[in-house]
């Protein structure tokens, strides 16, 4: 799986005197300025929901709009304990309200329909395929535009906002959503959705989570005490729930506990839409992280 490859790699590292805090103090923010926006479109700033308290104290995150706007789907939702019920639901909503069976209902024709086509699963095959390709930037800039975190990795690392990499990146995410039907709203639903599963009673609010790379130098590290660092990811990384699955993508393993409020997507949702590898598209920003050695 080319998700769970250490594609959002990076060799800048920091230290305490960037004034990123450390997973031991919680009095300064955790995530810095240049990997943030300040504003979002969610109930939280990115400065808390990227923060390691926010880890440590997590909370629901709720898209502006998202619930008003699509109520009679939680409705539906809510009156069946099945899960693969509410799979069904959930497509059969989706593509009702986005006329995805019948594009010219949305105002597109014969000429305009093929980019129409991009919906939100193509989008995650896509992203399944290659992580830093077209559908990679449009995931990456919903979470930037959702969640006000910056991507800070496609194909290269993302450092200059007006250097050939964060163009290149602005490119393929323009070309990603140009003509589509309506595209970041249905990631919208497809993110509420997963967080109403986990809303339901008995799930815990964090899931335990791996991901195998060669050398944690790959990654930001905020800071690092033995074994345990604070890492910047990605604004939009995957994971895998199976230790075993991760250790054949690195000589190390990085284990993580991640708030379900971070979860974006995960295999077990929409078994068919996001094949193999228990693969979770995980929201990103300052994580404390264990390193394992294989």
């Amino acid at each position: 799986m080319n998700g769970l490859i250490a594609n959002d790699a990076a060799t800048t590292k920091h230290d305490t005197a960037t004034g990123v805090c450390s997973s031991r103090d919680n009095s300064a923010p955790s995530l810095p300025p240049y990997a943030r926006l300040p504003i979002n479109r969610c109930n939280l700033p990115a400065v808390i929901l990227g923060s390691l308290t926010f880890q440590q104290h997590p909370t629901a995150l709720m898209l502006d709009g998202v619930a008003e706007l699509h109520a009679d789907l939680f409705h539906l939702l809510a009156a069946t304990d099945a899960a693969d019920e509410r799979a069904r639901l959930f497509r059969e909503y989706v593509a009702a309200h986005f006329r995805l069976d019948h594009l010219e209902d949305a105002g597109f024709d014969e000429h305009s329909k093929k980019r129409a086509k991009a919906n939100w699963m193509r989008v995650l095959r896509g992203w399944s395929f290659d992580a830093d390709g077209r559908e990679g930037a449009v995931l990456k800039g919903w979470v930037e535009s959702r969640f006000g975190l910056l991507p800070r990795f496609h194909g290269e690392p993302l450092r200059d906002f007006t250097g050939p990499a964060w163009r290149r990146y602005e490119e393929m995410r323009a070309a990603g959503i140009s003509g589509t039907n309506a595209l970041e709203a249905q990631l919208d639903l497809l993110y509420a959705f997963c967080q109403y599963e986990y809303a339901r009673p008995g799930v815990p609010p964090r899931l335990t989570l791996y991901r195998g790379i060669n050398r944690i130098g790959e990654h930001e590290v905020l800071s690092s005490d033995g074994k345990r660092q604070v890492v910047l990811f990605n604004n939009l990384t995957s994971f895998t729930s199976s230790r075993e699955r991760a250790s054949e993508f690195g000589d190390h393993i990085v284990e993580v506990e991640v708030p379900t409020a971070k979860v974006f997507f995960h295999c077990h949702l929409l078994p068919d839409a996001l094949k193999g590898e228990d693969e979770h598209l995980v929201i990103g920003g300052a994580y404390e992280v264990t390193m394992r050695t294989l």
